[in-house]
């Protein structure tokens, strides 16, 4: 790995040094698939840059990251340039000073890989309006945590309110095995469902928008309850004849129950942050199943 700094430079430099430096490596900036823009706070790099970094192995990528620091000082732009031979991609972490830190957007601009679909994400604090902010513009596809708001459901209302498409959160992320594992369970017969109950660990985002998402796919209420975690715990679903069930007790493993069938043990394991980033960047158009159980929650909770 090739680590070079620029003290006090441009953007137009920076790209100039990562040329050079793609060209002295014989790594010219080919096979990369989109530029990600990561929006953090120098107390989150450590841990957004590692999981871009292995994200970028699944989706080569020009990684970007930008920390606004201290807005009284002289307008300078420090930036840290991260090249390896057998990289799948290129980080760049800029540092903005001064009036620059209400400019990243003319910064970022010159530094996107041309023809490329544009991810941003915030991994932490992230605008009301992720569309409406200048980073946000300029992306197809924007990527918000609801869990690490202060209050993750107040966080996905502000998501549902000015939700644009392009925008997920990935509080939803976390969502997919479960999705798939109810999903596959509706694969047989179930006869009538009448409502259930989501458990979680509190505060915890994801819960609320499952219930959503079931809420909306059923046509039934599904409440949400407090467990003991970690994340999510159970799935109940008051169907004829009984009840279907999802309990994980372990952040690995959950069974399955159904009426009149045994239980069954499937795998449910608690992924990694740069596993939901990778799946978010498999895809970059509008998730309209995302829309509609944010939105969802938003109407719930709003009463």
């Amino acid at each position: 790995m090739t680590t070079f700094m620029l003290a006090d430079t441009t953007a137009g430099k920076i790209a100039s040094q990562l040329t050079q430096l793609r060209h002295q490596m014989g790594a010219p900036a080919v096979g990369m698939v989109l530029t990600l823009v990561v929006v953090c706070e120098e107390r989150d790099q450590y841990d957004a840059v590692r999981a871009a970094t292995d994200a970028a192995r699944e989706h080569p990528s020009r990684i970007l990251v930008v920390i606004n620091r201290e807005t009284d000082e002289v307008n300078r732009l420090d930036a840290e340039l991260r090249i390896g031979e057998s990289a799948p991609g290129e980080t760049v972490v800029l540092r903005l000073y001064g009036e620059l830190t209400d400019h990243a957007d003319s910064v970022v601009s010159p530094l996107l890989l041309p023809d490329t679909p544009v991810v941003a994400w915030w991994p932490s604090r992230a605008p009301e309006v992720p569309s409406a902010d200048p980073i946000g513009m300029l992306a197809q596809r924007r990527l918000t945590d609801a869990k690490t708001a202060a209050d993750g459901v107040a966080s996905l209302m502000d998501r549902a309110k000015g939700y644009a498409g392009g925008d997920t959160d990935l509080a939803w992320a976390r969502l997919t095995p479960w999705r798939s594992l109810l999903a596959a369970a509706f694969d047989q017969p179930v006869g009538e469902v009448y409502g259930g109950r989501v458990a979680g660990s509190p505060g915890n985002p994801s819960a609320p928008l499952l219930a959503a998402w079931l809420s909306e796919r059923l046509n039934v209420p599904v409440g949400v309850a407090e467990s003991g975690g970690p994340g999510l715990t159970e799935v109940r679903l008051t169907i004829d004849g009984g009840e279907l069930a999802v309990v994980r007790e372990d952040a690995r493993l959950a069974t399955l129950s159904r009426p009149g069938q045994p239980d069954r043990n499937v795998a449910l394991t608690r992924r990694h942050l740069s596993e939901l980033l990778a799946e978010e960047l498999r895809r970059l158009d509008s998730d309209e199943t995302y829309e509609l159980a944010v939105k969802r929650l938003a109407r719930t909770y709003a009463h």
